[in-house]
């Protein structure tokens, strides 16, 4: 039997991108033969990191990584899906919550574009991390080297000393 390539895509905002994050991107590249990490460009968030900061910071990570690719898009994810020709949407989930939330948007995500959702639970380390808590955290000054990767930590560190710096 004649092996079928298969694309994914596991979009998100990454802002900032988390070990949780890393950690899916991981498990996941097994099971794909091409794996592209979306950097969303969302017009509804507040975003810490531009896009391109976001996708700059993601690339150090996985350099080592074959078949990982990274890109940013603007709009529909399921758009930019097709666009690219990915047969699989990624998802990792950490709670319940997740999982109600992620159900319905697989369900959408199928009926509207035909893609179907691949879902990866969190390694039980990472399940209560967050983009949202990380950057909340890291405002505050708390230590977060645990959670996000050092790169990250240090432009969290940098972004919020410019953003004090400037409040002043």
């Amino acid at each position: 039997m004649e092996h079928k390539f298969v694309r994914a895509i596991f979009p998100g905002s990454f802002d900032p991108i988390t070990n949780g994050h890393l950690d899916v991107i991981k498990r996941g590249m097994r099971l794909f033969d091409e794996l592209i990490v979306a950097v969303g460009r969302s017009p509804v968030k507040n975003q810490l990191f531009t896009p391109q900061e976001r996708v700059e910071m993601i690339k150090e990570l996985i350099t080592d990584l074959p078949g990982v690719v990274v890109e940013s898009f603007e709009g529909l994810m399921v758009e930019y899906a097709g666009q690219i020709h990915a047969d699989v949407v990624l998802r990792g989930l950490r709670s319940l919550t997740d999982v109600q939330y992620e159900f319905q948007l697989a369900l959408t995500n199928r009926a509207v574009a035909g893609i179907e959702t691949v879902f990866i639970m969190s390694s039980e380390q990472y399940g209560f991390t967050s983009s949202t808590l990380i950057r909340e955290v890291a405002s505050l000054g708390g230590d977060l080297s645990n959670l996000i990767p050092e790169n990250v930590h240090r432009r969290l560190v940098e972004r919020f000393s410019r953003l004090k710096a400037q409040e002043r």
